[in-house]
């Protein structure tokens, strides 16, 4: 099952299309999600949980805690909608695709990507533009 949740004034996705999408790139990497939640929110909302839970004390676009068992996907990802909006900007894609690619960023690191080094950064970005296309294939 997936949800979304919303912390601030971000307006709701469609969430059965989004579902579909996120269970279907689950699916190619032979992943079943299990319990996953999807929570929108401010800068500061995100900056409060990397404190917090991480002792970073620095703005994020995302936060991914993995609660995988029994061989599904379980988990809480946390996207900052403001930096969502920034990110677009400064890399000149649309607010959506952008959103589509820290959502399904979040889900990869749940599948077992890492991307702490540059290596793994360039397998990360492949795979979320492999998947990001995925969104618009009927599922």
């Amino acid at each position: 099952m997936i949800e979304f949740n919303y912390q601030n004034n971000f307006a709701p996705l469609g969430d059965l299309e989004y579902s579909n999408w996120l269970n279907a790139v689950a699916t190619s990497e032979d992943k079943t999600i299990g319990n996953l939640s999807y929570v929108f929110c401010s800068d500061d909302f995100l900056l409060e949980i990397n404190q917090s839970y991480l002792n970073h004390d620095t703005y994020t676009d995302i936060i991914t805690f993995d609660y995988n068992e029994d061989g599904l996907l379980n988990g809480e990802i946390y996207i900052s909608t403001d930096r969502v909006v920034e990110n677009a900007l400064r890399f000149r894609e649309s607010e959506t695709d952008e959103l589509h690619r820290v959502m399904v960023h979040g889900l990869l690191h749940l599948c077992g990507y890492p991307d702490k080094t540059d290596e793994e950064k360039d397998v990360m970005r492949k795979l979320e533009n492999e998947k990001i296309k995925m969104f618009h294939v009927k599922q």
